[in-house]
């Protein structure tokens, strides 16, 4: 936890001795500015916590995407716990401790960007002989992660997004720290406008795009860094969220044009958020996980040597009938079920099932005609079985795309997807027995139960694996279906509707198996054109007759950038009214005077002189 207390002790600890952050990450070491960094092996040492820190417990580590992001869009649906209930009621309270923890994870990931910068500098003048190519190329990826840092701060925590013209621009942002502190004074710091914080997020990334020119890293090792085409796609994502379109257009369309990227193919797509296909074509900035933290106990091993982690997928994680008891098979039962992480947290809202154009409803159990009393039941010769009949019609919905296929790079069928529950044996997957116990598995439930599959453990348990107890996959901050995404609103936004459309169609294309510059039968023929989310079950008044909100949905569902197009779009009314429930919270509502905004933590408000209660988000 930061408060500027804390910077302010940074400060002073700087220029005497300076101690790297956030803890969590790794060991504390002393060094002084006087005589470090003296190499630029020394500089990236301090360059590395900027990485780190999206691993936080606030953000990448364990709590951003499942505990909050994952409630507030509706992604998951779960028993609430802590601060989960506030977050799927989009009712949060200056108290809110998800809100105050993502505040402070992102502040420590400003404040290591700015020592780093503060070190380059001091390096640059204690060595003039200093390679100055190297020291630059570290400056701009901490001023390209600083502005990523900052565009998520002003996203959740500013009053109001700047539109065409300015307009919300002198509405309350968030404190912006630019430089290490060198007094008490100079911690405490005031709300500055939105128009300023936009600003200073498209200066960051313009110089590190500018910094970052040309430098291709080795894919080996540095595969992870930032780099020019980072800057820019996130330079071009700041122009789309403040909506001016004509340089969002120049921006994107060069990243397109020349960063040299390309959408995965949909066989390496399908298999790219589980742990398989890193740094892919397509990837533009990604959070590089190691799956092994050395025996230690992920995002909170705290021991010398072990590896950064992040272990979502212990809150997230699917559920199998494969098993054992000691050497006894489970049964094949819904009685007798493994999640592959923590139990009892989570799976994936319904209504998603039916947004993705999933309409076979549920299934029914039929005696297993190869049945084998001999051998017992087991995961692996059950009694019950699924009707065969709606097995066939279910696989139909996938190889005739009747269901948008990203339903299924998302989300894992009960009785017809499988996993390898130990990394080896394969099993079906269970329906998951938290939204309903005893689990009914007929037609007339109301449940499907389904499991979440992307960022998901697919292929091992999390929290029982000896070696395994992290994620294995790394998380995107920033992919090319994206960025073309952000074109086509970009396009739409100036007018240019021909090409918006057809950049729609492009990322549509790859989901449904097509070549992505091909005209073809899915295609979307208007801005209005129906969406799978039309569907006759459940049909979406919104997302079904609006393909740029439909696939920005579809395509990112559950990467975290959903509730910033839900707060940019205002659909928290019909969100909230397409969900209709979460556990415990029936029925959903929103509150368009305060819910868009998260607010100002009150531990801020405490120790911060210049943020008074006054100067609160509207509704707290």
């Amino acid at each position: 936890m930061i408060k500027k207390k804390y910077i302010a002790a940074l400060a002073f600890v700087l220029i005497a001795g300076c101690k790297k952050a956030p803890v969590n990450v790794g060991p504390t070491n002393q060094y002084s500015s006087s005589s470090y960094p003296t190499t630029i092996t020394q500089l990236q040492t301090v360059l590395v916590s900027c990485y780190s820190d999206l691993r936080d417990v606030g953000l990448f580590g364990f709590d951003f995407l499942p505990r909050m992001l994952g409630q507030s869009t509706h992604v998951l649906n779960g028993n609430p716990f802590s601060f989960t209930s506030e977050m799927a009621a989009n009712n949060l309270t200056v108290g809110d401790g998800g809100a105050q923890e993502t505040w402070n994870a992102l502040y420590v990931g400003v404040k290591n960007c700015n020592v780093t910068i503060y070190s380059a500098g001091v390096l640059l003048k204690t060595d003039p002989s200093v390679d100055k190519t190297a020291v630059n190329l570290v400056i701009g990826q901490a001023y390209c992660l600083r502005g990523w840092y900052y565009m998520q701060l002003e996203c959740l925590y500013g009053e109001a997004y700047m539109q065409a013209g300015g307009v919300n621009g002198d509405k309350l942002g968030v404190p912006l720290y630019t430089e290490v502190p060198q007094s008490l004074a100079a911690t405490q710091v005031a709300r500055s406008p939105v128009k300023d914080v936009w600003a200073l997020i498209i200066s960051d990334e313009k110089q590190a795009a500018t910094l970052l020119k040309g430098q291709v890293w080795p894919p080996s090792t540095d595969a992870a860094r930032a780099t020019e085409w980072a800057a820019k796609g996130l330079l071009g994502k700041a122009y789309v969220y403040t909506q001016d379109w004509a340089d969002a257009k120049t921006t994107l369309i060069d990243v397109i044009t020349n960063s040299g990227k390309s959408l995965m193919p949909y066989s390496t797509y399908h298999n790219a958020f589980n742990g398989a296909n890193k740094f892919n074509s397509e990837s533009l900035l990604e959070l590089y996980i190691d799956p092994n933290p050395q025996g230690q106990y992920g995002i909170y091993s705290s021991a010398t040597g072990t590896n950064s982690a992040t272990i979502d997928g212990l809150l997230w994680p699917p559920v199998t009938f494969g098993g054992y008891n000691g050497t006894t098979p489970y049964n094949g039962t819904n009685n007798s079920v493994q999640f592959l992480g923590y139990g009892g947290n989570f799976f994936i809202h319904d209504q998603n099932i039916l947004r993705f154009g999933y309409t076979l409803g549920n299934y029914s159990l039929v005696a297993n005609p190869k049945y084998n009393a001999a051998v017992g039941p087991t995961y692996y010769n059950q009694q019950q079985v699924i009707d065969p009949v709606y097995q066939q019609a279910a696989l139909q919905a996938r190889t005739n795309n009747t269901t948008d296929p990203r339903l299924y790079v998302n989300a894992l069928q009960p009785r017809v997807d499988s996993v390898q529950f130990d990394g080896i044996h394969w099993a079906l997957i269970a329906k998951n027995p938290i939204p309903q116990t005893p689990v009914v598995e007929t037609p007339l439930s109301s449940i499907y139960g389904w499991s979440l599959r992307k960022y998901s453990p697919i292929d091992y348990n999390i929290s029982a694996n000896t070696t395994v107890t992290s994620d294995k996959w790394d998380y995107y901050l920033l992919r090319l279906a994206d960025v073309y995404l952000l074109y086509a609103e970009a396009c739409i936004g100036s007018g240019d509707n021909v090409n918006g459309l057809e950049y729609l169609n492009r990322v549509k294309r790859r989901a449904y198996n097509f070549p992505i510059t091909t005209p073809s039968v899915i295609d979307y023929k208007s801005l209005t054109d129906v969406t799978p989310a039309a569907n006759p079950v459940s049909p979406d008044p919104v997302l079904g007759h609006n393909p740029l909100y439909y696939e920005r949905w579809a395509e990112l569902f559950n990467e975290g950038t959903w509730w910033f197009d839900v707060c940019r779009w205002k659909l928290g009314d019909s969100e909230a009214a397409y969900y209709k429930t979460a556990i415990s919270i029936p029925p959903l509502t929103f509150n368009d005077s305060k819910s868009y905004v998260w607010p100002i933590p009150l531990s801020e408000i405490n120790s911060n002189s210049k943020i008074t209660p006054a100067d609160q988000n509207p509704g707290y």
